[in-house]
């Protein structure tokens, strides 16, 4: 695969974001509560790295090869940079200078080490992919099971990314919680590390998922149609990972969450009187459908995407009075301003 082709192949999650395409079918009706039972096959590339004999790098990775055909050239040239270029011999400068290091380096070593004491195994998180993955199945019967695979991406805000529809990375360093000391040393701000946790990975995985199938856009968009494509995301998630808390799924802390329901007609009303509902001046509206310290204009109990959970009542609201159709109806429908309209979402 050359590059070009990889790299349009790569979708990432930057802390937060990720894509990858599934196929999607019609169910009908979104009237069964049974899932699809499955089981995917997860992988520790984190331990097969540190476990790799120093004095025979080459040999080792030979043997990953194997086990990683397609993934490992990709992690190691594109996603860690080394360049190796598939060439597994002692000499290549990418192994003595990139890749040995990375597994020599006591610093990187010490990253290795936190992750292997957070995650002594993977049992829990393995568990709720599985039960996500059968509820997608559910409503997308032809989508794709793919190869889960831990990694470590040595703080390079690689949270979780899909490798074309074959695999899911899961980058283990960008969950280790929100006091992880060295987030803040690579430019990560505290609002954003409270949802670098153990709970926060289904979410990411399923919104990565989400995003390659629907991709957020902004060009020539109201706030309103971003709000919407945000709001259609949650419902996608409430679906797929209904056993996640709603506050996670949104990426806010529950006293955030409070404040919103607390609060929820003057969010609608702020942005109502402010005229912002159907301005397409992203500099203006952008800040209220991405992350943020809190809400501009809003007291700082707000959390910075608060379009996003107001997107989210809208499209609660609609599919209440539209109860025949499917998840997939639902995140079809094109015109947010028809959605806003039929779901009668006057908040008191």
């Amino acid at each position: 695969m050359n590059m070009k082709k990889l790299l349009k192949s790569l979708s990432v999650v930057f802390i937060l974001m990720s894509m990858v395409c599934f196929s999607s079918c019609k169910n009908g009706g979104d009237t069964s509560n049974e899932a699809h039972s499955i089981q995917l096959k997860f992988s520790r590339l984190d331990q097969d790295l540190i476990a790799i004999d120093t004095n025979h790098i080459a040999e080792d990775l030979a043997k990953l090869k194997s086990k990683y055909p397609e993934f490992l050239d990709f992690y190691l040239d594109t996603l860690m940079g080394f360049n190796i270029q598939g060439m597994y011999n002692d000499s290549n400068p990418g192994i003595i200078y990139g890749l040995r290091t990375f597994l020599t380096y006591p610093d990187f070593r010490g990253l290795f080490d936190t992750i292997a004491h957070h995650y002594p195994n993977t049992t829990s998180i393995n568990k709720a992919l599985n039960k996500g993955f059968s509820n997608l199945k559910h409503y997308y019967p032809q989508a794709p099971t793919p190869h889960i695979i831990y990694l470590n991406s040595n703080l390079n805000n690689y949270a979780a990314f899909t490798y074309d529809t074959i695999a899911i990375g899961v980058g283990l360093d960008m969950y280790l919680g929100e006091y992880y000391p060295y987030y803040a040393s690579v430019g990560i701000p505290h609002y954003m590390t409270q949802r670098l946790t153990e709970e926060d990975i289904p979410v990411n995985v399923f919104q990565s998922l989400y995003r390659a199938k629907h991709p957020f856009t902004m060009e020539n968009r109201t706030l309103l149609d971003m709000m919407i494509q945000k709001g259609k995301e949650q419902y996608f998630l409430e679906k797929i990972i209904p056993f996640v808390s709603e506050s996670k799924r949104l990426g806010f802390t529950q006293q955030q969450l409070a404040w919103c329901e607390a609060s929820e007609a003057a969010i609608y009303n702020f942005f109502i009187d402010r005229q912002f509902l159907y301005s397409t001046n992203l500099q203006q509206v952008m800040r209220y459908i991405m992350d943020g310290p809190n809400a501009a204009g809003m007291p700082k109990e707000s959390p910075g995407n608060v379009g996003s959970w107001l997107g989210y009542q809208i499209v609660k609201a609609y599919v209440a009075k539209h109860t025949d159709k499917s998840l997939q109806d639902i995140i079809a429908l094109p015109d947010a301003q028809k959605i806003l309209q039929e779901s009668k979402y006057k908040p008191k």
